[in-house]
């Protein structure tokens, strides 16, 4: 068996705090266990794409997730040099993605790459 291609490593604040982690610890554990299972296939067989994952331009990409009761999650990631950094998560709402949480992807994205 070949090792995994991409590392998942949460993104952590200055402060250290990591948000995707907080968020995953908020969420059932069900539904903890379905994101978790989702980030590890993509770990495994990266590259990958519909339906799974999908990028989001500018370097993003979103783990697609179907959580119980109907509801979908995504967390929105890099991936480069072997690591996959999980960057945010959250319950999604609407067909598109609302531009506040591709905001936040992006913030964290420029604070991961000032350190």
């Amino acid at each position: 068996m070949i090792g995994k291609r991409l590392n998942a490593r949460f993104y952590a604040t200055a402060a250290g705090r990591e948000p995707v982690r907080e968020w995953l610890l908020r969420i059932s554990p069900e539904d903890r266990r379905t994101v978790g299972y989702d980030i590890g296939k993509i770990e495994d067989g990266w590259p990958l794409g519909m339906p799974l994952a999908r990028s989001l331009g500018v370097g993003l990409w979103e783990v697609r997730s179907d959580l119980s009761g109907g509801r979908i999650a995504r967390v929105i990631f890099i991936a480069e040099a072997g690591v996959m950094i999980l960057l945010h998560g959250f319950e999604k709402k609407s067909q598109k993605t609302p531009q506040g949480e591709l905001e936040i992807a992006r913030k964290r994205l420029a604070d991961f790459r000032r350190r």
